[in-house]
């Protein structure tokens, strides 16, 4: 039975590093909803689940985010 590996959490430079995306671009494609949300970490720490944005890799012209804050199934 295969293992299934935990959701690590990715920091802004690391996910600036993965999607070729500027700080700016990123966060307007966060407010129009066309890329997924950070998730607090702690009192002072944002990150993005690592899954979310391998999902968003996979497909980032018709990426949306639900209004639930999770994609449509």
């Amino acid at each position: 039975m295969a293992s299934h590996a935990p959701d690590r959490f990715l920091r802004l430079n690391t996910v600036l590093d993965r999607t070729g995306l500027s700080r700016a671009t990123l966060y307007r494609k966060i407010q129009a909803g066309t890329f997924p949300k950070q998730v607090k970490i702690a009192e002072r720490c944002c990150g993005w689940r690592e899954s979310a944005i391998e999902e968003w890799l996979q497909n980032p012209m018709f990426y949306e985010v639900a209004e639930s804050g999770q994609r449509p199934g």
